[in-house]
Parts: structure tokens; sequence; C-alpha cells
């Protein structure tokens, strides 16, 4: 179920935030847990199994942590156990195609049946927020939760269960036990619902609709400026897409008494790649530091080591976007780039942050590429069309037949509020006039009939984090 699909915006989300006011939080837990369940429901019922699978599993690992003394259990055996588990089930669903095309590949034709597995809606999240429970657990840095329905509910939330952020359960297992609603919350999570609303559907859909028309072309017909116009749509396109839905999981949540951490700070105004995942996906970068990074040994084993670690850090940040090759090229080339900052090349960019700026937007900019097209082959053509041009003009088709008058006003409006706007009026008076002000409810009442009004008339409503 999307969050901008009517269903939710005008049945799911009112009937759900109406019933759970009425409860106390015992009853809301269970409640929020069924209602949590037949949201994942809605889209393929039989991987609601897949979830209770998963939930039970880790419940069972931290009841096991939790006594492995009085068991005679060994704690690292079962923390093991449950990272195993975890990975196998990912594993089986997301990359099992991947491992046995590449088998066919290396053995020439070997074959394997590449089996049709359908990819659960965000096995990937929420598989990582239990696995982030388990390992906290065997740490020390949580209480175990002996009440299986309250880490049910931390597992399935659904403001965050599909696509993020990713959610450590230390940070809400208070929220969890006890929680207000309260009027100030409410108004607050409204209002970040429709932000996000309006990013994803009237920035983000606009910029996916030619983005999507002029990647569906033949390579020979796409020209360097169709080339060009086509990479920077998809920039701002994932980015609004994205952060849309982070700002509604985030404003939901606090409509359901549950604060969640930001997911984005302005990406796109990092100075360094290595700032722009500080930036990023702030909940996978942090999981990947803390889990992977850190326990790897970090950058205390000498300067060697934390390339190595680094480049294992993004080459698995790349295998977990996607089961195709060209993410894992994306992961390593944003490896790259951060092992050069870490080399000198940061040095030299904080000396010099306006160059910082737009070398840091154009390697993103060029990595989206790796991140949009699957084939090497088309990446590589694509790629050519990017850095030479003037080397490809002759089509059939022109920019302006896919990026109308409107497109191009909704690309300028993505530039000005990648951060530029905000950095400008956040800290003074206007802005804290702003919020909450009469004015500030109206334009809210605006975006929101602009949404609908979009959602109506245009059925052309993709996510591209679903998939993942």
């Amino acid at each position: 179920m999307l969050f901008s699909s009517m269903f939710f915006l005008w049945l799911f989300l009112p009937l759900v935030f109406l019933l759970n006011l009425l409860l106390k939080t015992r009853g809301q837990n269970l409640f929020l847990l069924l209602a949590s369940l037949f949201f994942y429901a809605w889209g393929e019922p039989k991987y609601v199994l897949l979830m209770l699978v998963s939930i039970l599993i880790n419940w069972g690992c931290g009841m096991l942590l939790h006594y492995a003394e009085r068991l005679h259990l060994k704690k690292r055996g079962v923390l093991w156990t449950g990272v195993v588990l975890n990975l196998l089930l990912l594993g089986y669903f997301k990359y099992l195609g991947l491992f046995i095309r590449s088998v066919n590949h290396v053995l020439r034709g070997g074959g394997l049946r590449v089996p049709e597995i359908a990819l659960p809606i965000g096995i990937s999240f929420f598989t990582f927020q239990a696995l982030s429970y388990v390992i906290d657990v065997y740490r020390g840095e949580c209480e175990v939760q002996k009440n299986l329905l309250s880490l049910a509910l931390y597992i399935s939330f659904f403001p965050q269960l599909i696509a993020g952020p990713i959610v450590k359960y230390r940070d809400v297992n208070a929220q969890i036990a006890s929680r207000q609603i309260t009027c100030r919350n409410v108004m607050e999570g409204i209002r970040r619902f429709i932000y996000g609303l309006a990013k994803k559907v009237l920035i983000s859909n606009v910029l996916a609709q030619s983005a999507d028309a002029i990647y569906a072309l033949d390579m020979a017909e796409i020209t360097g400026g169709l080339a060009w116009m086509a990479a920077l749509l998809y920039t701002f396109q994932i980015y609004y897409d994205f952060s849309g839905y982070s700002d509604m999981a985030i404003g939901l949540g606090k409509m359901f008494g549950f604060d969640f951490r930001e997911n984005f700070d302005y990406p796109y105004l990092s100075r360094s790649v290595r700032e722009f995942w500080q930036r990023w996906h702030i909940s996978l970068s942090t999981w990947f530091r803390e889990y992977v990074y850190i326990p790897l040994g970090g950058n205390r084993k000498g300067r060697v080591r934390t390339y190595v670690n680094l480049g294992i850090v993004f080459l698995l940040t790349g295998i977990w976007h996607g089961a195709s090759y060209n993410f894992v090229f994306w992961g390593l080339y944003h490896g790259a780039f951060s092992v050069a900052e870490r080399l000198g090349l940061g040095k030299l960019l904080e000396k010099h942050k306006v160059t910082g700026f737009f070398y840091t937007f154009l390697a993103v900019h060029c990595g989206w590429i790796l991140f949009r097209i699957e084939s090497m082959r088309q990446i590589l053509a694509f790629g050519k069309r990017i850095l030479l041009p003037w080397r490809y003009t002759a089509s059939h088709y022109r920019v302006p037949e896919f990026v109308t008058g409107h497109t191009m006003f909704v690309l300028v409006v993505a530039i000005a509020g990648m951060g530029v706007i905000q950095r400008a009026v956040c800290g003074t008076k206007l802005c804290a006039k702003w919020k909450f002000s009469i004015a500030e409810m109206m334009y809210c009442m605006l975006l929101l009939f602009f949404c609908i009004t979009a959602l109506a008339a245009n059925t052309y409503n993709p996510f591209i984090y679903f998939r993942f």
C-alpha cells in the first residue's frame, strides 16, 4: 500500500488514526500491529507469513540471548544463528536469482534454472531492523523484549515498514512501552506528512515521467543533451521520492506518538562524497557504520585496513540496494571517492568549498546513472553521452518533446528546494513565525489539494525504494 494512494489517504490512515485515539497504550500496540500487518498484506498477503517468521526468529534469538547462561548456551553462537537466519531469508528472496545467474555465467551456460521469486516489499528494511535488535541485545545495549507483540510492532510498524527509515529498537523501545499523543505532535506529524506527500506527488512523480520516457528510448536515439537531462531529472526524482517518503514516515510516527530520527539532511548541499553519506539515507549509513564498519576495526587498525573496511561497507551498501551488478558497481564507485578523499582529496575540498560542492554534486549525479540502468553495456553507452555529448547529436527526438514547461518549472523548484531556500531562512524570525501559523496551515491545505488533484488525474505513481 502506497502512502500516496487514495485508499491510504482517504480510508486507511483516517480510520487507523481515529480508532487508535480511543485505545490505551496496550490496546494501541495490538491494534497498530494488526493494522500494520493488514497494511503489509494489502499488496501480497502471503508475505505476511514471511514477516511473522522473521518476527518469531528474532524474538526467539533475543530470548535465547537473555537466558543463555541458564540454558548453557554460548551467546556468540546464538547471535550468529540469528544473523545467519535473517540473512538466509533475505538472501533467498532477494539474491538467489543473481547467484544462479552468476554461476551460469561463470560456467558459460551452466544450465541452472533461475527461479522466479517475487521480492517481498521492504524486506531489506525490516530485516536490518530485526538484525539491529538481536545485535544490540547481544551487546547489552538494550533490554530483551519478552513481549512478542511489542517486538512484532517494532519490526512491522507500518509508517517505516517498507522503506525506512531503519529504526533501532533502543531508540523506540520506551515509546513502545509508553507514549503520549499530543495535539502539537499530531499537528507536526500532519504538517510533515503533507510536505513529504507534496515532494512525492508534485515533484518526484512529475520528474519521473520525463526521466522514464527518455530512459525508455533506444540508446541510439539518446543524444548527449537527452542523456544529461534524463540524468538530472533522475537525480532530483530519487531525492524527492525517497526523502518525501521519509518525511511521510516521520510525520506518521509523530501522529501515533513515535519519534523517528531524521533520514535526510539536504544531501545535495554536501561538499564531499563522505559528507554526502552523512546526509543521505542516514539510517542506513549509521547502520553500516555501527554494525559493519566499527566491528571490522573502523579506522583503528591502520590506513590500509581503513580503506579495506570502507570498501567492504560500500560494497555491501550497493548489494543491499538490489540484486544486480550495477548496484555493486554503484557502491564501489562511492567507496572509491570516499577512499580518495581520505587519501588527501578531502583536505583539498575543505579549502575550496565551492569546488567541493560542484565536485560532489557531479560525482553523485553521475553515480545515479549506475543506480538507474541495470545493463552494464547500456551504462557505458549512456556514460559516453554524458562525457562526450557533442559526439552524440543525431536523433529523431529532442529534449522539448519530453520536458514540458511544467516539468522545467518543477525542476527549478526542485533545485531551489534541495536545501538552498531552507538554509537561507532556517533560524530566522520569518521561519519561526511561519511554522504552525495560519498562513502555513493554508499553504499545507493547498498542497494537499494539489496532491489529491494530481493523484485523481494521473495513475502514474511509482516509488523507487519499494524494490529494495
